[in-house]
């Protein structure tokens, strides 16, 4: 069963950043080996899927001449909305995701920490418009957490094997730490 948007209200209710999106050190390594990966290919539409309170969008911002960053809990959209509010550039919604998927086409679409919060299944029938919306020659970067959660549905790898397996997107490379996984993938 999928993590629910409920929880989500909860964690983000006991402690606006939950993560510590704002103070990792982990966090911040692993924002800017994302951005590295994205390389530097101008960036007119992008999607960040499940931003929370904002940080990496604020530095993907930079990149891109339109980002579109949804996140589930309405405490994390306010929060991510507040951050980037003086970026005319960037919109923060609060989606349904996987239900409420943008259609694009984006030049690229960013999946950081979000997809193993999904049930396998609801992953899988995701796939489809996940790679429906992003634009030929665009980019998908995927990046998870590793290690096993009592908490979450799947781990990174789980979520990283399905991509690689099913996902109508061509593998163009990627890495693997102790910590996490990043995959990219071209439309």
């Amino acid at each position: 069963m999928s993590v629910s948007r409920a929880d989500f209200e909860a964690r983000y209710a006991a402690d606006r950043d939950p993560w510590g999106y704002e103070t990792s050190a982990y966090e911040d390594a692993k924002y800017e080996r994302t951005l590295a990966a994205i390389g530097d290919r101008p960036i007119a539409r992008a999607f960040e899927a499940g931003c929370s309170i904002g940080v990496f969008t604020a530095r993907l911002a930079e990149r891109c001449d339109d980002l579109l960053a949804a996140d589930f809990a309405q405490a994390a959209v306010r929060v991510a909305r507040e951050r980037v509010a003086g970026c005319a550039n960037v919109r923060v919604e609060r989606l349904d995701l996987p239900e409420q998927w943008p259609q694009g086409p984006f030049d690229l679409v960013v999946c950081s920490e979000v997809l193993y919060y999904w049930d396998r299944a609801t992953l899988v029938g995701a796939l489809g418009p996940i790679a429906a919306s992003v634009a030929p020659g665009g980019l998908l970067v995927a990046v998870h957490f590793r290690p096993p959660s009592r908490r979450d549905p799947m781990c990174g790898d789980e979520v990283h094997g399905l991509l690689r397996a099913r996902l109508a997107l061509r593998h163009a490379g990627g890495e693997r730490n102790d910590h996490y996984r990043l995959d990219r993938f071209v439309a």
